[in-house]
């Protein structure tokens, strides 16, 4: 069996002096990419997906301008960068430097360019959805509120029809659940909804929904042991920036809920790579930002290695920095009072290297050079390097609509998520409720026997219906509680096979009983032939010497 790196080549300094690996091991101990616009953090990024991808480690990237769909397919000698690349290649050592390709798959919140990507309104929760609504305290107390009532009366959240529902009803009964939890005026209520009008027409419709993702299908291996990876096209997602930074922090929040804690395993179960980090701290309540420093620092131990793409170092709150330790900073800017801020502390987070004075050389760095410092096997953070970043083996460009139409139908997702699926939740609960109180308003005033005979039978096929929307969101409660256990099972039989093909391969690489049988039999005669020689020669040559006197 072939041996599994350990590592993953970054670059080296000219000649291949310095190089500087990211250790499989320590990659789940995040990171961060930073480095003004077009100085390489896109190329430097598409280089360490290409080494996880290889090392057989799942990855998930957000692609903001399209590049990295390229990815999916090898690089070409007849590019227009192939001159640089080889150039570069050969400059750091890398001596069996070849195009190849990547397994890939495409997703889309809009469902345009990519495998649909959808949860419900549940498994958002109030506080996510309210920081993609952009809510006030007292907002985010009365969604809250309808939340718990939902949950306590057994209505499934699934779609913003469902919420919209749910609101309307915290509504009709303010004056009650008021008394019981707080105060809930129809004033925090009609905000709520005008703010969810606004978030149906950044698309919101699209992202809430069934079929609701299934983790498993991001954290997968091709045929041949690579990972896959994970590419969701963010173009136009970035046209509504509190969608994407708020879904990529719920994907974020579900990975740390599902996975089991593994410690620290020999190479990461995902690694996640946050494009435009800054767009998830701008003007984020104090809330948010404690679920994220919680998140980040705990997926640790779920085998997840986070890594946020930023220009600017400062970008990212102090209590989340301080959680990333594998670190490549390109060139950054000193020409305002911030950028020399953001210099000043670009240069105090590395570890100190004589031979490098880090608060020159970041503003000297030429396109495709960084300034490196990774964790090493001992989990110290090397001395920071000058390093110029390998060139990447997959095509530097995006892929074009053909070829990426070819890719979405013809991977392992299939068609599962694309259709919508439409199932009875709180919307058609609350319109059943509505009804069956309406047929009983109208027998109550029912005049003539055929208007209430009329009347009866309305409450009774209203009553019929209210029982069967219950019934199916009952079925279609156990439905999603039976597939999130056999989802966490499935995960679980993913992490012992894996275990377990790791241990037969330390187990193939040690000697066998009969090997170190042999080897020490081996050793034994050797030994004794060896001594029986050395007596035979000293008594001849004691002998002789006797005789000789």
């Amino acid at each position: 069996m072939a041996d599994q790196p350990t590592n993953i080549f970054i670059g080296a300094g000219s000649g291949g002096t310095n190089p500087q690996a990211l250790e499989l091991k320590r990659a789940n101990r995040h990171g961060l990419i930073a480095g003004a616009t077009g100085t390489g953090k896109t190329v430097t990024l598409q280089g360490i997906v290409e080494g996880l991808s290889a090392a057989g480690v799942p990855c998930f990237v957000a692609d903001v301008k399209g590049d990295l769909s390229g990815l999916a397919l090898a690089g070409s000698p007849t590019g227009k960068m192939h001159d640089i690349f080889a150039a570069r290649a050969a400059e750091v050592g890398m001596t069996d430097w070849h195009y190849k390709d990547t397994p890939v798959q495409f997703w889309d919140l809009f469902g345009e360019k990519g495998h649909p990507i959808r949860t419900t309104i549940s498994e958002m929760g109030p506080l996510l959805l309210s920081r993609l609504m952009n809510l006030n305290d007292v907002q985010e107390g009365v969604l809250t509120i309808a939340f718990t009532i939902a949950d306590k009366e057994g209505l499934l959240l699934l779609d913003l029809d469902d919420m919209q529902a749910m609101l309307v009803e915290c509504g009709e009964r303010a004056d009650e659940l008021t008394l019981q939890y707080g105060n809930v005026s129809k004033q925090s209520i009609g905000s709520i909804q005008r703010n969810m009008l606004q978030l149906r027409s950044q698309g919101g419709d699209h992202f809430f929904g069934e079929p609701a993702l299934e983790l498993h299908d991001f954290i997968a291996l091709d045929d041949s042991g690579r990972g896959i990876v994970n590419i969701l096209a963010a173009d136009k997602l970035m046209a509504s920036p509190r969608l994407y930074a708020t879904f990529l922090l719920w994907l974020l929040s579900e990975l740390f809920e599902q996975l089991p804690e593994i410690g620290d395993p020999d190479k990461p179960v995902l690694c996640f790579f946050f494009d435009e980090a800054h767009l998830l701290f701008d003007d984020a309540p104090p809330g948010l930002l404690e679920k994220v420093e919680q998140v980040v620092r705990l997926i640790r131990s779920k085998g997840v290695g986070v890594y946020f793409i930023t220009q600017n170092p400062i970008d990212i709150p102090d209590k989340v920095a301080a959680q990333l330790n594998n670190r490549i900073q390109h060139k950054l800017n000193a020409f305002t009072p911030r950028d020399q801020q953001a210099v000043r502390a670009a240069a105090d987070t590395f570890r100190a290297n004589p031979g490098v004075d880090v608060a020159t050389a970041i503003t000297e760095l030429k396109i495709g050079e960084a300034l490196v410092s990774l964790l090493q096997p001992d989990g110290a953070p090397s001395p920071v390097e000058r390093t110029l970043i390998k060139p990447p083996e997959s095509r530097v460009a995006p892929i074009t609509p053909e070829e990426r139409t070819i890719f979405v139908t013809t991977d392992a997702i299939g068609s599962r998520y694309d259709e919508l699926i439409d199932r009875q939740s709180a919307e058609e609960i609350i319109k059943a409720k509505g009804d069956e109180a309406a047929a009983a308003v109208a027998v109550a005033e029912a005049k003539t026997e055929t208007d209430k005979n009329a009347a009866v039978q309305a409450k009774l096929d209203a009553q019929t219906a209210k029982a069967q929307a219950q019934a199916a969101a009952v079925t279609a409660r156990m439905e999603a509680q039976q597939h999130a256990a056999e989802q966490r099972l499935e995960l679980a039989r993913v992490r012992e096979a894996e275990r377990q093909a790791a241990r037969a391969a330390r187990e193939a690489a040690k000697p066998s009983l009969t090997d170190k049988v042999l080897t020490s039999a081996a050793r034994s005669v050797a030994s004794s032939v060896g001594r029986q020689l050395t007596g035979r020669l000293l008594r001849g040559v004691l002998g002789g010497l006797f005789r000789g006197r």
